[in-house]
């Protein structure tokens, strides 16, 4: 099984073309360069460079977040395409999800797997996992033990060493900027290119029967657009404004 997969949650973002269990190529992309200039002629880049036909790939996949919220829509928006008009099938992958998945072969069965992608403002996206003896990659290979969020970082790590006893490892962009926060010994580290062990989760749920038509893949945001919370900060303003409050009848 074929999969080109695609990461656009972060400003660099990657792309990868994954042959059933093997990552046969992944790339980078260019942080200066915002994704809609460089999408999806990477992805054509990838393939002219491995010499293989986008008409050979036999499922696409994305990240589908949380991250960039137009970085989110242009990627799966781009597979999108790429599925309907090759009448393939599309799977979404939770960026948090392939953080873990991409750091679990380095711990055991029954350890603690943090996630943390910086969300700007102080805060993280987080979500946190128990490693399963299952294989690599897999669903049963990760026990969510709590769903995708976002918060500041040290009330995150209070309450899971509370609920569940500290993780043996935090993974992600956002643990490498606020891993000073982080108490014990727990290890801290970035995660690679994610583009890759996108389409190697990917193909685990495709053989599992989880994929799906393009139209079916929906953003993970987590959090509110910006442009949608400063909408309502202007509404309630201007609610309250006594220029446009309703007047009295004139009698």
């Amino acid at each position: 099984m074929r999969v080109l997969a695609l990461d656009t949650t972060s400003q660099s973002g990657s792309v990868a073309l994954v042959d059933e269990d093997r990552i046969v190529a992944e790339r980078l992309g260019d942080p200066s360069r915002p994704h809609a200039e460089r999408l999806p002629t990477d992805l054509l880049l990838l393939m002219d460079a491995v010499g293989i036909p986008l008409s050979s790939v036999d499922l696409f996949a994305v990240a589908a977040g949380p991250g960039s919220f137009t970085g989110l829509r242009i990627g799966i928006a781009t597979m999108q395409g790429f599925a309907v008009v090759e009448h393939k099938p599309i799977v979404g992958i939770s960026a948090l999800e392939a953080v873990a998945h991409a750091v679990a072969n380095d711990v055991p069965a029954g350890s603690l797997v943090g996630v943390w992608i910086d969300a700007h403002r102080r805060d993280v996206f987080s979500a946190l996992y128990k490693a399963s003896a299952a294989p690599a990659f897999t669903r049963e290979r990760l026990i969510e033990l709590e769903t995708p969020t976002v918060g500041n970082p040290s009330a995150t790590f209070a309450r899971w060493v509370e609920r569940f006893g500290p993780p043996a490892l935090i993974a992600g962009d956002g643990a490498v900027s606020y891993g000073d926060l982080v108490d014990g010994p727990v290890r801290v580290t970035a995660s690679p290119g994610l583009a890759g062990t996108i389409g190697l989760v990917a193909a685990a749920r495709a053989r599992a029967g989880e994929a799906m038509d393009g139209a079916s893949v929906r953003p993970l945001y987590v959090r509110r657009p910006d442009a949608e919370i400063a909408r309502d900060v202007t509404q309630r303003q201007e609610i309250g404004s006594p220029d446009i409050a309703p007047r009295r009848p004139q009698r």
